[in-house]
């Protein structure tokens, strides 16, 4: 199991442990020099230790919003990925896999630095306004004199609230970073509310839309500094404050202790999100080219459990098995953008999805390309799509290894349609040296109708390797079914069951299991047939299934016998 997580884990512990060290460190460094640096002596008199705490989250919100674009801007990480090929191991490559969770991580830690930042300056805030009335008899006099300094007096202030008469929400909002703030924090905690697995997968589109609030957010932060609010002394090389704050009446009367002179902190958070922000604009201008090249759709089918395929060409469109794409339908809407996996082989003379109905826009997809019509369509009556992509996916790496395992779940099969058809053109390409040399696909259905779609395909590769023992197979396929029959069906199944060569169910030669896959058995069993041999683990499902297949990855690695399980999960 040490094993197993050494390949599974490490790799992406220490991208954690580096991104948590970089937080921790930048957050400690701010922390320190405005807790400590004679330059705040004076803007802690009046704010207190919350000075410092609101300046290290803002220090670590600078950090992460630089951070938080790059994982999403999908060209820039295929880019990465076929430049790692060259020079980087599978391992670290892997890693790149992960660039959405990555970001996910990346938001929960802006979400908990907003939280410190924003509850450190409301305290701030109210500091400011009770420095007017100190109810501190030390230093009472001291804030007085702080605040009296001001343009009138031909000095820079260090309040920004100027007197104490007002409200102080009202000279809160009175100053850009006050505003600024309010539209920050509610644009992000629209955007993390609505980017959760249950908003994601039943309401897409609220996903989709109010993710676009990170424009607002982005804008917001970068002029949410301007006006300098928290202020500095900018005159300590002849105003020592720690020497001359109980002298405050003598200030500008006497050489060693003039009036102290204050500047607002420069805006810096451009400065962190510039690069990555010219990067995604650059990613949306390369998407916009894209969007404009003519895509056909040269053939639509349906299938049964709300399924249809899209087949489609486009001028110099090339992919590699198992890449996903962005589809846009204007006619549908000017804005959405929709992932779908490719299921068509780099082979193929056109590229394909397979898109199942569950939400409004699928089904206004469906509609648009006469899906339920019986009769064929004419071309120029389908709509116009565009296409973003591919993009690439960890399943670009399945012949570095010499085994792989392909797991999916329902309709998470669809890249594996693409995937087994491209190995087995390079398995029965003569010419083509691969090193892979064995592959076990696991299937887990949750009824009969999701088999016909995939049937064909099956049953192609049951006729091509017939007369080879099932040990033997360059392919071995294993179906589960984990619902979706009566009791009539249990008793038609169980009397055909020894009777018929092929599946009573399927039609396939492999006998279809009824019931969940017990994987701890079947890693088992792969480990005893494949000792000493790397094995690429490949999913695509749910996350409950992906974290039980990583578990067994992990536990049945073994490092004396030399098997080693790679753990890869679809990620887009």
């Amino acid at each position: 199991m040490i094993c197993g997580k050494i390949l599974n884990d490490l790799p992406r512990w220490i991208v954690i442990a580096l991104w948590i060290g970089a937080n921790i460190g930048i957050f400690v460094e701010a922390y320190l020099r405005f807790d400590k640096s004679i330059e705040y002596f004076y803007t802690r008199r009046i704010l207190g230790p919350a000075l410092a705490w609101a300046r290290a989250s803002a220090a670590s919100l600078n950090l992460n919003c630089m951070l938080i674009l790059l994982p999403v801007c999908r060209n820039f990480i295929s880019f990465l990925r076929s430049s790692f090929r060259v020079c980087c191991n599978t391992n670290i490559r892997r890693q790149l896999d992960k660039h959405i969770t990555f970001h996910r991580y990346i938001a929960y830690m802006i979400v908990v630095q907003t939280v410190i930042h924003t509850g450190a300056h409301i305290f701030n805030v109210e500091r400011y306004f009770e420095s007017y009335n100190s109810r501190s008899d030390e230093d009472r006099d001291l804030l007085r004199a702080l605040n009296a300094l001001g343009p009138e007096n031909n000095n820079t202030y260090l309040n920004f609230i100027r007197d104490d008469t007002g409200d102080v929400i009202l000279e809160t909002l009175k100053v850009v970073a006050g505003v600024s703030g309010i539209v920050i924090t509610l644009a992000l905690i629209v955007m993390v509310t609505s980017s959760t697995e249950l908003i994601r997968r039943s309401y897409f589109e609220v996903f989709w839309f109010t993710h676009h609030l990170f424009v607002i957010f982005f804008i917001g932060l970068v002029v949410h500094g301007v006006q300098g609010v928290v202020r500095r002394q900018s005159n300590t090389d002849v105003h020592n404050p720690e020497q001359c704050f109980q002298r405050f009446n003598e200030w500008n009367q006497i050489d060693e202790c003039p009036n102290p002179v204050f500047e607002g902190l420069p805006a810096n958070a451009w400065k962190w999100t510039l690069g990555p922000a010219l990067l995604y604009v650059i990613e949306r201008i390369i998407r916009f080219y894209r969007s404009q090249q003519r895509v056909v759709i040269t053939k639509v089918v349906k299938h049964p459990s709300k399924v249809f395929q899209l087949q489609m060409q486009r001028k110099g469109f090339k992919m590699s098995q198992g890449q996903y794409i962005f589809l846009h339908c204007p006619s549908i809407s000017k804005l959405e953008w929709h992932p779908f996996t490719l299921t068509s082989a780099p082979e193929d003379d056109y590229f394909s999805v397979h898109i199942r109905r569950v939400g409004d826009w699928t089904e206004a997809l469906a509609k648009a390309c006469h899906v339920d019509d019986t009769e064929v369509q004419e071309q120029w009556k389908l709509p116009r799509v565009a296409v973003d992509g591919p993009f690439g996916t960890a399943t670009e790496d399945i012949c570095l290894y010499e085994v792989d395992v392909f797991v999916a779940a329902g309709i998470g099969v669809t890249p594996f349609a693409s995937i087994l058809k491209h190995i087995w053109y390079l398995h029965m390409d003569s010419k083509a040296e691969m090193k892979l040399k064995k592959v076990y696909f696991y299937w887990v259905c949750p009824d009969t109708n999701s088999f016909e779609w995939m049937q064909e395909l099956l049953q192609e590769f049951d006729q091509q390797q017939g007369g080879v023992p099932d040990r033997e197979k360059f392919l071995q396929y294993f179906i589960y079914l984990t619902r979706g029959w009566d009791k009539n069906q249990a008793q038609n199944i169980i009397l055909h069951e020894n009777e018929d060569e092929n599946d009573p169910v399927t039609g396939l030669q492999q006998k279809t299991h009824y019931g969940r896959p017990n994987w701890n058995e079947i890693f088992r069993g792969l480990a005893a047939e494949n000792k000493g041999t790397s094995i690429g683990t490949f999913f695509c499902g749910p996350s409950g299934l992906s974290n039980t297949l990583h578990q067994m990855c992990n536990n049945h690695s073994d490092a004396n016998a030399g098997t080693k399980f790679y753990y890869n999960k679809e990620n887009f």
